[in-house]
């Protein structure tokens, strides 16, 4: 039971796990200013435009019969979380794009210099004798 303990411990303070809670933490908060931009900035406007629609609030009550019991299907609501979803998939993409771009290493250069066969020294690239040893170079390929 001990190793266990012991065990869980290494696997609790590992760093993965600590950066996967903030990361929850952070989605949570991010959530909700998605929901704020959606509910409060994005959907007023949109339903403005369509003749003041209120989208939360769009339903489709049916009654269910026999018992007089009303049940709604809130497409609006759906409506609100289908734009919240796009909202969050395209900062993601944005976020994911942007962290890819920064991991890229820059291409290699180009060498500038190359080695004498002759003394092993270091010498332009472009020389066609060697400043050190006098040697003759054959030509680049």
């Amino acid at each position: 039971m001990g190793g266990m303990v012991k065990e869980f411990r290494e696997f609790a303070v590992k760093g993965n796990v600590i950066d996967l809670a903030v990361g929850v933490i952070i989605g949570a908060a991010f959530g909700k200013i998605v929901t704020s931009i959606v509910e409060d900035i994005v959907m007023p406007p949109l339903g403005l435009l369509i003749s003041k629609v209120d989208f939360s609030k769009l339903q489709w009550v049916m009654t269910t019969g026999a018992d007089g019991k009303d049940v709604a299907i809130r497409y609006g609501a759906f409506l609100n979380n289908v734009i919240q979803f796009l909202i969050v998939a395209f900062v993601v993409f944005l976020m994911v794009k942007q962290v890819n771009r920064l991991k890229r290493s820059p291409a290699p250069a180009a060498p500038d210099k190359k080695e004498c066969p002759e003394c092993a020294s270091q010498i332009p690239i472009k020389a066609k004798r060697c400043p050190h040893c006098t040697s003759v170079l054959p030509a680049a390929a």
